[in-house]
């Protein structure tokens, strides 16, 4: 007995090969049943679970406090969108066909900072879906994602991805929760923290705000330069977007968010723009099967596409303010997107644009030489008036002008009312190329991207008012702009401030364009050749001698037979004025 004992003692077998011997009965076994047992990945890595309280596991979603990350993916021609089981939420979103200015993947927001989900009151306790770990279904197209509060309680997250579409529908069924909710309403909450795509991050921080619609009003947004936090009670929201200068993140709900807030960070590291936060409140009706029908939006801000979505997102592209964005919008795209449809280089879709507008203002701009040009004439005539009265005397010197101007039918007006005509378009472009999607990652001659500055020259440092480059387009706008400003006061005959105030402007414009697009900065310098070539042919039309006898001809006809116009009217109603006034303070 000492001996077997003994035996069974020292010759047993290890803990190792005890455990090999299992496992080789168990695939034994497997094998005889027609089973084949799958090895686990040798790669495979588990995330580490937190903590849980035991007693934790007993309240609501107990099973679904703890787990394991996992990811899933949808992606279709336009769109890869990477999913987290913690929260169910959409972890990443890539834009396909589209690169940052550094040539990487477009990724709208990434990573565990990224919240979304709903917030709910449940037996007295806060519950943030965004704690939770979901179980995952994947089919074709569609991923849903589910997390049990019982067997028959549960919420599901369906996410659902059409072939060659930038909408992601999104549907939130609450089954049975009307037993344990307490409230009559639920909040959704985002948070999202938008990753830098552009060339100029200080620029991107400009263009990106969140944007939200009311119902029955045009969309709106928080302010683009400093932190910013608004409730949203003025009405049923029917949208908001999380904006960047290019691209949007949008929630489009089926049936009007109740009301909400919307919060903005500027942030200052690297590779990011802003972070965003929407709290928005959806009605409870306790219902036994609660569902919420939404829509993602993931894309480009171009406008076309942002129309083809409906809502009016294409508002959140910024055409300008009254009157610039109508003429954007119904003028100067249209006829864009018309020469676009050639398939040409974007350079030369610019010159054809400057070159039709130009041809279109034409009739402007020839009625603004013509008055100029008789005012240049005229100034002979006004210097031996100034000299007769002095410059002691304004109002008399005022006077005496209008005379003049009333014997020969000048306007003095004349040559700036038009040039107030064209103000408008002048401007509408300065809000036009900065938000053209069309223009990003287009080269033209030196410059590399026409939505961006193009930085000729990188000094390294930064120097005030011009920044830490120098953009050869922009000097060239600007030398055009001073040589332009010389011929025009060559015509116009202006003397004093008025001759140096035109100077002083493009030196200004110099600072406050260096960083804008080299697209913008390329339309004002062919818009200021056009403009030379325009003035050379109208010179070479107009005969100054012939100005001059029509203007002396004026002067010998009867008073009666010269037809006043509203601002000849207002002139002598103005020397009239002044004449008493003069009398009246003789008199004192």
């Amino acid at each position: 007995m000492i001996v077997l004992a003994g035996s069974f003692y020292f010759f047993k077998p290890s803990e190792a090969e005890m455990k090999s011997i299992k496992e080789r009965n168990t695939a034994d076994s497997l094998k005889k049943a027609g089973v084949v047992a799958t090895p686990a990945p040798a790669t495979a890595v588990i995330a580490a679970l937190p903590a849980v309280d035991s007693a934790a596991l007993k309240g609501p979603f107990g099973g679904n406090i703890a787990g394991t990350v996992q990811t899933s993916v949808l992606e279709n021609e336009n769109l890869k969108l990477t999913f987290s089981n913690k929260g169910g939420k959409i972890l990443s979103v890539q834009v396909k066909g589209q690169k940052t200015y550094n040539g990487k993947p477009v990724i709208l927001f990434d990573g565990d900072q990224n919240k979304f989900g709903l917030n709910l009151n449940i037996a007295g306790k806060n519950v943030s879906t965004n704690d939770l770990y979901f179980t995952a279904t994947q089919n074709a197209g569609n991923i849903s994602m589910r997390a049990n509060y019982s067997a028959d309680k549960f919420i599901e997250f369906v996410y659902d991805l059409k072939p060659n579409s930038n909408q992601v529908g999104f549907n939130i069924n609450l089954n049975g929760l009307n037993q344990v909710i307490q409230n009559n309403t639920i909040s959704l909450n985002w948070e999202a923290t938008l990753l830098e795509q552009e060339k100029s991050a200080k620029k991107e921080q400009e263009h990106a705000a969140p944007y939200y619609k009311y119902a029955d009003k045009n969309p709106d947004h928080l302010g683009v330069a400093k932190d910013v936090k608004e409730d949203l009670k003025e009405g049923k929201i029917q949208w908001f977007s999380f904006k960047q200068q290019f691209f949007s993140a949008a929630l489009v709900p089926k049936d009007a968010f109740e009301k909400g807030d919307l919060e903005v960070k500027v942030l200052t590291e690297p590779g990011k723009i802003k972070w965003y936060a929407a709290n928005m409140i959806m009605p409870f009706n306790q219902l036994a099967a609660q569902s919420y029908s939404m829509s993602f939006y993931f894309g480009t801000n171009k406008f076309d596409t942002l129309k083809a979505q409906g809502h009016e997102l294409e508002k959140q592209v910024d055409m300008g303010y009254w009157p610039l964005k109508y003429i954007n919008r119904f003028i100067v795209l249209p006829v864009f997107k018309f020469l676009e449809g050639f398939g040409w280089n974007y350079g030369l879709i610019i010159l054809l644009l400057t070159i039709l507008l130009k041809v279109a203002m034409s009739p402007l701009t020839y009625k603004s030489y013509i008055s100029m040009a008789k005012m240049r004439i005229l100034k002979p005539e006004m210097d031996v008036i100034k000299a007769k009265v002095g410059d002691d005397n304004p109002t008399l010197l005022q006077q005496e002008y209008l005379k003049l101007y009333k014997q020969v039918g000048v306007n003095p007006l004349g040559g700036c009312l038009p040039m107030l005509l064209q103000l408008p378009f002048v401007m509408a472009f300065f809000f036009f190329f900065p938000n053209l999607f069309e223009l990003r990652g287009e080269s033209f001659l030196w410059m590399k991207d026409l939505s961006t500055y193009d930085d000729f020259i990188k000094f390294g440092f930064t120097i005030p008012f011009i920044g830490d480059h120098l953009s050869l387009m922009c000097v060239l706008m600007t030398i055009s702009t001073l040589i332009y400003t010389y011929f025009n006061n060559q015509i116009s005959g202006a003397t004093g401030q008025m001759k140096y105030i035109g100077y002083i402007m493009p030196i200004i414009f110099l600072g406050v364009l260096n960083s804008y697009p080299s697209g913008l900065n390329y339309y004002y310098f062919l818009a200021n050749m056009l403009t030379f070539a325009q003035q050379f042919m109208i010179k070479s039309m107009v005969d100054d001698e012939k100005i001059h006898r029509t203007l002396q001809e004026n002067k010998t006809k009867p008073a009666e037979q010269k037809k006043k116009s509203k601002f000849q009217t207002r002139l002598d109603d103005y020397m009239r004025q002044q004449q008493q006034a003069a009398t009246q303070q003789k008199k004192k």
